[in-house]
């Protein structure tokens, strides 16, 4: 057997504290990463914006293992509900596009998708930034007000709409923060 990456479902609300109970209770032999996906995002709080971490998948985690069978027989010891995903009788694996989603916008140790900025040119918007640049066939709509993009993808089979971050600035904002971005880097060079 090899590593694949399978979905446990959670309890929505307690990703993070199943993610932890999980890992204690199933050894490092058998659980290689179990974690509770997220994207950044900005709230307003007080006038200002603030970055903050939301579930990627509302009650559901991760668990990067090469035996699903121990591994959920080890969750079924457990009093709080968790369960593996399965199809039938077999432990379905992500498919490797859907690991390439989700491995290819985080890292180990740090499972949060970044924040992308989009530019509002008319009616639409163009991605300029972060990990949505070039994915953006996979974006089914913009909730500019709460600087979030939805997103439509395969989940074990199951189509599942999921938010990530995308600040959208107008094309004045997005020149300015360019430009100040730029003086910054210049002011830590030394270059007037």
């Amino acid at each position: 057997m090899y590593v694949q990456w399978y979905v446990i479902q959670v309890m929505k609300g307690r990703e993070d504290a199943m993610a932890a109970l999980i890992g204690r209770v199933v050894p490092k032999c058998l659980l290689q990463e179990v974690f509770s996906p997220k994207y950044e995002t900005e709230i307003k709080v007080r006038g200002r914006w603030v970055s903050v971490q939301k579930p990627l998948l509302p009650g559901y985690l991760i668990a990067v293992c090469d035996d699903p069978k121990a591994v959920e027989a080890m969750l079924l010891d457990m009093d709080e509900f968790a369960r593996l995903l399965a199809q039938g009788n077999e432990f379905v694996p992500l498919a490797p596009d859907e690991v390439e989603i989700i491995g290819g916008f985080t890292k180990p140790g740090n499972r949060v998708v970044p924040m992308s900025i989009g530019v509002k040119d008319g009616d639409r918007v163009v991605i300029t930034g972060g990990p949505l640049v070039g994915h953006e066939a996979m974006v089914k709509e913009i909730w500019r007000r709460k600087s979030t993009a939805v997103l439509e993808i395969d989940v074990c089979g199951r189509k599942v709409s999921t938010r990530v971050g995308l600040g959208v600035l107008s094309k004045e904002k997005w020149l300015m923060r360019d430009l100040q971005g730029a003086r910054s880097a210049a002011s830590e060079r030394g270059v007037a």
